[in-house]
């Protein structure tokens, strides 16, 4: 798997299979990244999603991609930092329940966001840390996936995330 992250807009994606939208539990149009994917995909993922709605904490679904370039949407539901218990928690389980889904739905690139960094109030250095391990860490669990792109808003978060992958590949090259 490789891990590349990127100053860019989520939507303009068209290169890999699968986008990951950092969903609410109704998996409806928010702020922010759902926002941005739901707008792009057009109405027709809303009331598609409707059937999943609410998903727990940690959870994550695939639907398709409809209006966008990409194949699919994976929805995947990470905690609010401030108003969840185990927040942490969640958040890996998040990225975990995001790989799962797309092993199973056969996808082998992705491009996701800051999960949990906006609306969610992770602080940025945290959530590239759990993000960054938990993909790390599940390697070898889905040799499938060959791509993960994390899309970024500007340098200065691309530069939290960089930090955390290469101290991140430090401590799993040690092990």
């Amino acid at each position: 798997m490789r891990i590349e992250i990127v100053v860019g807009n989520i939507v303009r994606q068209p290169d890999v299979d699968a986008l990951v939208n950092s969903a609410n539990a109704n998996l409806r149009f928010g702020s922010g990244v759902a926002g941005a994917i739901h707008t792009a995909a057009g109405p027709e993922l809303e009331q598609y999603c409707r059937r999943y709605s609410p998903i727990a904490l940690g959870d994550a679904v695939v639907t398709p991609g409809f209006q966008l370039p990409n194949s699919y949407v994976i929805h995947a539901r990470a905690a609010s930092y401030i108003n969840d218990d185990h927040p942490e928690k969640y958040l890996d389980l998040a990225i975990a329940q995001a790989l799962r889904v797309a092993k199973d739905a056969g996808i082998k690139s992705m491009a996701m966001p800051a999960v949990g960094t906006g609306v969610f109030k992770f602080p940025p250095e945290l959530a590239a840390e759990i993000i960054l391990k938990a993909l790390l860490s599940r390697v070898t669990e889905f040799p499938d996936i060959t791509l993960v792109r994390i899309c970024v808003g500007d340098a200065q978060m691309k530069a939290v995330f960089q930090a955390a992958l290469d101290m991140a590949t430090v401590g799993s090259a040690r092990n």
